[in-house]
């Protein structure tokens, strides 16, 4: 019987956020593999993946206080460790291209059947909420991200302004990062895991 198996998810963030470091330690034993198999399918560097994993759970314990998981604590830290391997990737911008984005729904597919079901459930979860947006701004949003048009685009389509479009997708984004309950920006999820 694993540790986690006697704590709820809700039992392990209150813990943590009482700063009891042993829901930390749980945790992280629980995990900490699951993390670094999400980070090394896209990252493929042992030693990059275990800095990710590392920061994802400084980051998780610095913010212990604030902290709000709206969904399963794995998918909480399978998306936060993903979070991460996109930061790294943004600091070294001459292999985020070629490393993370060129094939990255393959680099999934691909992956072991954990991290699928994972993404699974992101995009799941994500789908959901954009289902509760407004009409027009989940109109504006789906243009965007899954038809690919630019804001101007959108706006001759539609026949409103640019920045009608724009603060339909501000909108959108900002919903979508407060219902995903991740401190971190949502762009690489809407452009690149759907």
């Amino acid at each position: 019987m694993t540790l986690l198996k006697k704590y709820t998810d809700m039992d392990l963030v209150k813990r943590l956020q009482e700063s009891e470091e042993d829901a930390l330690t749980i945790i992280y034993k629980e995990y900490w593999e699951v993390m670094y198999v999400a980070a090394y399918n896209l990252v493929k560097d042992r030693s990059v993946c275990e800095d990710i994993v590392q920061e994802v759970f400084i980051s998780l314990w610095k913010r212990r206080e604030k902290l709000q998981i709206k969904v399963s604590l794995k998918s909480y830290l399978y998306t936060s460790t993903v979070y991460k391997v996109y930061d790294h990737f943004s600091k070294n911008k001459k292999m985020a291209k070629q490393e993370l984005f060129d094939n990255f729904e393959n680099k999934i597919e691909t992956s072991n059947p954990e991290t699928k079901l994972m993404h699974e459930e992101l995009i799941h979860r994500l789908d959901a909420i954009i289902d509760t947006l407004p009409d027009k701004c989940k109109e504006v949003y789906r243009l965007s991200r899954e038809n690919m048009l630019s804001n101007k685009e959108i706006a001759e389509q539609l026949n409103i302004s640019q920045r009608t479009v724009e603060g339909h997708i501000s909108k959108a984004l900002k919903i979508l990062k407060e219902s995903l309950g991740v401190a971190v920006s949502i762009e690489f999820i809407l452009f690149f895991l759907r």
